[in-house]
């Protein structure tokens, strides 16, 4: 159903910027309105990862500079039978990840400094593995594409009087109408697809990870650093929210009304609900020794140094 909803809203989506396109410069209006979606589209699906890395400032890792993460992700990317992501780490103290990229072959994971230093291992494996799950199931085009549109729907609204004729365009007050009105509810489908996707993204990132707890608790933990710790960088370009496993934005008074993502306490509750499912119970990240041999000698220890990484 999640499938199926994502791509009526997504149609929605694209109907949508042609009705304001017609509206505003009548059928040249329309055709000028799908060109501009389309050449939007091929932008994003070509450069999506390498903006959204830049614009984070995210510094790739391997084997060698982050052992125990790039482990980790590998581990976790040949339980879930895909290809290995490229894994960046970004220099922010706020607790957060996000994955990007057109396709599973060419995607890559992201994670702060702060959430290496905030979460077990067991945590940060539940967490990547809902990033590795955002990727198995296209979610990284899809919010990217979804998010490009809302953004050229705005756009489109305030240049839309130079599309058509003059005889082909609605009154003054129509105008401010759809300038208004057009930008919100494209606002408000891409927080419904965003939605959808975390959800199924939290549901198949328990099954990779074994354990649907851990990522329970480091959402929960996570919740918490964004709502103390602001991510300057994200203020300066919301357009990147969405892409975050929580919020970046959501500790900052009006920005939490344009949350594109689900309430945390409904995820957690999700999620508890799938591991009962499993007969999992409340057994949680202390159960156990994690899901590879590598947690019991992971840098998430208490006694920990600090590596190159973080």
């Amino acid at each position: 159903m999640n499938y199926v909803r994502t791509f009526m809203l997504m149609a929605g989506l694209t109907a949508l910027f042609a009705v304001v396109g017609y509206l505003l410069g009548g059928p040249g209006g329309m055709l000028v309105a799908l060109a501009i979606a389309a050449a939007t589209n091929l932008f994003s699906y070509w450069n999506s990862d390498r903006l959204a890395l830049a614009a984070h400032n995210a510094q790739e890792v391997d084997e060698a500079s982050a052992p125990e993460l790039y482990g980790m992700v590998r581990d976790l990317a040949a339980r879930a039978n895909m290809p290995m992501p490229r894994v960046y780490l970004i220099q922010e103290d706020q607790p957060n990840a996000f994955a990007t990229g057109r396709n599973p072959q060419n995607a890559a994971v992201a994670a702060t400094a702060g959430i290496l230093r905030t979460l077990t291992y067991e945590e940060l494996a539940g967490v990547m593995a809902h990033e590795l799950a955002h990727i198995k199931n296209h979610d990284t085009l899809t919010m990217t594409i979804t998010a490009t549109m809302a953004g050229a729907i705005s756009s489109l609204t305030t240049f839309g009087m130079f599309f058509g004729s003059r005889e082909n365009r609605p009154g003054l007050i129509v105008q401010i109408l759809i300038s208004v009105l057009a930008p919100l509810a494209a606002m408000v489908i891409q927080m419904a697809i965003s939605r959808s996707r975390e959800y199924e993204a939290d549901r198949l990132g328990g099954e990779i990870a074994g354990n649907p707890v851990w990522l329970a608790d480091a959402l929960a933990k996570i919740a918490g650093g964004v709502a103390h710790i602001p991510n300057e960088t994200a203020e300066a370009k919301p357009a990147t929210a969405h892409m975050f496993i929580i919020n970046p934005l959501s500790g900052r008074g009006m920005d939490s009304l344009f949350s594109t993502h689900p309430d945390t306490g409904n995820r957690i509750a999700a999620l508890m609900e799938q591991a009962r499912a499993k007969g999992l119970g409340t057994m949680g990240v202390g159960a156990g020794s994690g899901f590879t041999s590598q947690a019991s000698q992971s840098p998430w220890n208490s006694d920990r140094t600090p590596g190159p990484w973080g």
